[in-house]
């Protein structure tokens, strides 16, 4: 029979941290520290197996699971000497989601299950506080009535802010016993209202009700969007985790926390959390009161009034700081903990590897190198290769001058400009329109994913370092303040104000996520400095890696910042974009409309300078470094004017009838130009275009070698070959324009020609082709479109429906099709390397820069990967991760 039920508590547990695909990431951790002795409550875990079973009956339990978990509550009544539904000692539960990959906040939770109207009496009796059993009682109605019936939180919050107003209270903590018997009979009038029925009053019918619910939160929308953004896969499965409550709402003795084992925004190796006294634990998260420090060091430093937990619960605080060291050991990681004190009672309620900015996790991970607690591939398999991304963000020009509108919390780094909008669905939409935008809510709830996620920043006025926005926003590496209390927020008027000034919709405002200011207009940014951490690291990674790492850069700026992030030479510098630039489009065009070759020629003519200065450029910037020039590729119609304006420009400058022009500018038109008339096509019908073009090369690297004395050595990629033909023809044209110039500057030049492998006869016929060209790169953008029959300039319209469909799981224009286009590259590797041992080979799609192509690469054995300038940093980390990844392997198999 299958087991569907895992139990812990009391120093023993039937699951341990290794089964995070059965019990997920919470219910393996809450096993582990179970049977590390730690003060963890009882409870039991439905396994992500029971999810799978549930969701493939139409949402029916699998058989078997009701006794089991039937079993499962008898385990813990025996450890806490408490009963679900028993009138004298009942026994409160929470019921949480918890997936292998940690969701923050993606799905349902419900706390103080098994409170009825009887139950919650007995809790009142038993304390000998009622205002304590009520305002547990009235939470568990509100968050039941949310979760699993449906009702609408904010009708909830209607009710309290009417009981708070009428009675002249300020916070929840103000009402009296009474006062939450008023709002618990006003919810269950809301409830039977809203849900066509009574408050169900067994715990055993709330149990089954709260356990749908958290299986079910795995398929809603904010959790199916957080899956999308970070490549979680659907069928994955959530488990549910049932507890034994504990109360941090029973006094001033009591209190509940979020902590982490080091600072998850700079790494720093110091306790870092927030807590609350006399509160549960999503007070903490959800922004509703303002927490509280941990630490008296935290305190000083935040310049709060508020005491620390160190300075209140001495004892407490001293048992949390050994079990924090502990786990952090134990896991040989920055750790996040959740933990509740009950009456003076420590209780661990999670703990998990903690969310971290990536500046936070290269610190971590260098400094437990240092400390001798992991080793340097580990190291550098921690850190998400695209996560480096955050690392170059931009932060305010210290010398600007700023214009303070109001100062909250610190709570993700970065600074960010966008005009203001208060609702997500404005914020995707200003963002699909390409405006920047910052997210204003007085809270963040996670149903604002898709919002935040549009946002360049994200700013609300309630909320701690450990508040959902907090959060969220640092794993995403969104710049972020939290809790800035001074700001009102009109959501109706579509404004917010502090003191005297207002702000509407629209207006732009600036973000310091590392000072937690708030600026009015747009602020001068600087750049950011790449850490000493990140150096570290990186140097680890190069030495580790075996595929180099080029950039794809077409001017002199791409290619300065490539080489200041570690490329080792240009990829592909696509010469067609060199032609777009105002003072050249006009030539551009008459070449291409000219009549005849003559007419060809003189327009080239005026080409050959501009092309030979911007490639001396690349060849100085690049210092002897490789760098590959693509031949013209795209469709000339590309080029060709489209405005009437424009064609009597290129008119004039010709000195024919625009009319005329016209005309011939219409004749050009393709019906599937990128299918059509060019790459080598061109260079064929057109000899004079490959002769400037390489004319330009040899030249320029002649000049740039007398310059710099560093040898040049160009490498030209002739684009869009399917024959060998058709490369043979090319290529013969480079070698007589190299031995012209080689004639007429008495300086012999070192080159190699090659070819782009973008159409799948290319691949299939590597091998002849190989035999003439030195090198392959491949172009994995039209391989992959010529291969789907797809137009990567259409894709968007359908290939959503077809992940959400479960049709396709990954868009292959942003990680590489392995399966189809990846056996057609590891084809043309295979039959290139048996026609040229020595023949070079990489990549230059958008797949250089995608860490999941990379490891693909590595797999296939390319020599090299080539990406834009500022996904650099994140190939050659994510190279590196393969070559570890690639040398476990083989020691698996030896």
């Amino acid at each position: 029979m299958t087991k569907w039920v895992y139990t812990f508590g009391d120093g023993r547990a039937e699951g341990e941290v290794g089964m995070k695909n059965l019990l997920g990431g919470k219910g393996a951790n809450l096993a582990e520290m179970s049977s590390l002795g730690l003060p963890v409550p009882p409870g039991m875990t439905l396994t992500t197996e029971v999810c799978g079973a549930y969701y493939a009956a139409d949402k029916a339990f699998p058989e078997g699971l009701a006794a089991q978990v039937e079993s499962g509550l008898e385990h813990i009544s025996q450890l806490t000497g408490r009963r679900l539904g028993d009138r004298d000692n009942p026994l409160l539960v929470s019921v949480r989601s918890g997936a292998r990959a940690s969701m923050p906040g993606m799905m349902d939770t419900v706390l103080n299950l098994g409170l009825n109207d009887e139950t919650a009496a007995a809790l009142a009796a038993e304390s000998g506080d009622e205002r304590f059993a009520f305002d547990s009682y009235r939470r568990f109605i509100q968050m039941y009535g949310d979760v699993v019936l449906g009702v609408d939180h904010g009708l909830f919050e209607e009710i309290l802010d009417d009981a708070k107003d009428s009675a002249g209270h300020a916070m929840d903590t103000d009402l009296s016993a009474a006062e939450w018997r008023t709002v618990i009979d006003r919810y269950k009038q809301l409830v039977e209202r809203e849900a066509d029925g009574p408050f169900p009053q067994d715990p055993l019918d709330q149990l089954w009700g709260a356990i749908g619910a958290v299986f079910s939160s795995w398929m809603n929308q904010r959790a199916v969007t957080y899956r999308a953004l970070h490549d979680i896969p659907s069928d994955w499965g959530t488990a549910v985790n049932i507890q034994a409550m504990v109360f941090g709402n029973m006094g001033p003795t009591s209190a509940t926390g979020v902590a982490f084992t080091r600072n998850p925004s700079t790494g720093e190796n110091a306790l870092y959390g927030e807590f609350l006294i006399n509160a549960q634990g999503e007070d903490v998260v959800a922004g509703i009161r303002t927490p509280q420090e941990i630490t008296e060091k935290a305190r000083i430093a935040a310049g709060s009034d508020e005491a620390s937990l160190e300075k209140i619960m001495p004892d407490a605080f001293e048992e949390f700081v050994a079990i924090a060291k502990r786990l952090e050991a134990h896991y040989r990681d920055l750790q996040d903990l959740e933990f509740t004190i009950e009456k003076g009672k420590l209780w661990i309620l999670q703990t998990r590897s903690g969310k971290r900015t990536t500046t936070a996790a290269l610190r971590t991970a260098v400094e437990m190198v240092d400390d001798g607690v992991i080793s340097k591939d580990e190291a550098i398999s921690r850190i998400d290769p695209a996560s480096l991304d955050q690392m170059l963000h931009p932060t305010i020009d210290p010398a600007s001058e700023r214009d303070i509108i109001c100062t909250g919390l610190p709570a993700s780094p970065g600074a960010a400009t966008g005009e203001i909008v208060f609702t997500s669905d404005d914020a995707v939409a200003a963002a699909s329109q390409g405006r920047p935008v910052i997210l204003v809510r007085i809270e963040t709830s996670p149903e604002d994913i898709h919002g935040m996620h549009a946002a360049q920043g994200i700013l609300t006025a309630r909320g701690g370092m450990t508040s959902h926005a907090a959060v969220v926003a640092r794993g995403m590496g969104t710049p972020c303040v939290s809790g800035a209390g001074g700001l009102r927020i009109d959501y109706a008027g579509e404004s917010f104000s502090v003191l005297d000034r207002s702000f509407a919709k629209g207006e732009t405002i600036t973000i310091d996520g590392a000072s937690g200011q708030v600026l009015a207009g747009q602020v001068a940014m600087r750049q950011p400095e790449l850490s000493d951490h990140f150096e570290t690291l990186m140097g680890w990674a190069d030495a580790i890696r075996r595929m180099g790492v080029r950039t794809n850069a077409d001017t002199p700026a791409d290619a300065k910042s490539a080489r200041a992030f570690g490329a080792q030479g240009i990829g592909l510098c696509r010469t067609e974009h060199m032609f777009f630039e105002d003072n050249r489009i006009v030539a551009v065009r008459e070449m291409i409309l000219a009549d005849d070759e003559a007419g060809r020629r003189a327009a080239l003519d005026k080409l050959l300078p501009m092309q030979r200065a911007d490639f001396e450029a690349l060849f100085e910037i690049m210092s002897g470094l490789p760098v590959t020039i693509r031949l013209l590729d795209p469709p000339l119609h590309e080029f060709l004017p489209k405005t009437q304006a424009e064609i009597d420009e290129v008119a004039a400058a010709m000195g024919i009838d625009a009319a005329a022009l016209g005309e011939r500018t219409h004749a050009l038109h393709e019906f599937n130009p990128m299918l059509g008339h060019r790459g080598c096509r061109l260079a064929i019908s057109h000899p004079e275009i490959a002769e400037m073009q390489a004319r330009a090369i040899f030249e320029a690297a002649v000049a740039a070698a007398g310059r710099s004395g560093a040898a040049v050595v160009p490498e030209i990629m002739v684009p869009l070959v399917s024959m060998e033909e058709e490369f043979e023809f090319v290529k013969a044209i480079v070698d007589r324009i190299a031995g012209e110039v080689a004639a007429e500057t008495g300086h012999e030049i070192g080159y190699q020609v090659g070819t782009m492998i973008e159409l799948p006869r290319a691949a299939l016929r590597a091998g002849p082709i190989a035999a003439a060209a030195q090198f392959f790169s491949f172009g994995s953008n039209d391989l992959t479109q010529t291969t789907y029959g797809i137009s990567r300039d259409d894709a968007a319209r359908f290939i959503a429906a077809y992940q959400s469909r479960g049709v396709m799981a990954r868009d292959p224009f942003v990680s590489i099709d392995a399966d189809g286009v990846g056996e057609l590259i590891e084809l043309a590797v295979e039959r290139g390397r048996a026609a040229r041992a020595d023949i070079k080979l990489g990549i230059c799609g958008e797949h250089g820069g995608d860490p999941d192509s990379i490891a693909f690469c590595e797999r296939a054995g390319l020599d090299y990967v080539s990406c834009s300038p500022f996904r650099v940093p994140i190939a050659r980390l994510a190279a590196a991760q393969a070559a570890i990844r690639s040398k476990a392997e083989s020691s698996s198999q030896a």
